[in-house]
């Protein structure tokens, strides 16, 4: 599956949506593209169930460590699995945050992997997952000395 044009456009600009959110540290407004019944896991391994509890995490999280985060999406690719289901990984960097015992924490490197479905007239995601990654360029060097390209 290819998806169409309008698919794509809606799915990309729901990703930026989560950049723009985030950067204004609204949990609400970062939520908004989540289902009701969405499946969430951050960074640490937290899995939440509901947009509800995704957007009270959030405010706790944007008045705490990430209060001065920024967050860039560097990078999307969107896949249809069907006409009305879509896989999306979206690469980021994040400059900004707090460690969870307040620390200042390095730039950050990460990638959202969620599942997105078109109901109801919109595109929500209905799962997804949060991790940390090892810098762009150790990336490479692991790859490289794998003999395998990142994807």
């Amino acid at each position: 599956m290819t998806g169409n044009a309008a698919a794509r456009a809606a799915i990309e600009a729901r990703v930026a949506a989560l950049e723009a959110t985030w950067n204004e540290h609204d949990a609400v407004a970062f939520t908004e593209g989540f289902a009701e019944d969405v499946d969430f896991t951050n960074v640490f391994g937290i899995t939440l169930r509901g947009r509800a509890a995704i957007t009270a995490s959030h405010a706790a999280i944007f008045k705490g460590m990430f209060s001065a985060s920024t967050l860039a999406i560097t990078e999307t690719c969107i896949r249809f699995i069907h006409d009305d289901i879509a896989a999306i990984d979206a690469r980021w960097e994040m400059t900004g945050a707090r460690d969870p015992m307040g620390n200042p924490w390095p730039k950050r490197h990460g990638l959202m992997s969620m599942i997105a479905a078109h109901a109801d007239g919109a595109w929500r995601f209905v799962v997804f997952h949060n991790q940390d990654l090892m810098p762009p360029e150790r990336v490479a060097e692991i790859g490289k000395a794998l003999g395998q390209a990142r994807g």
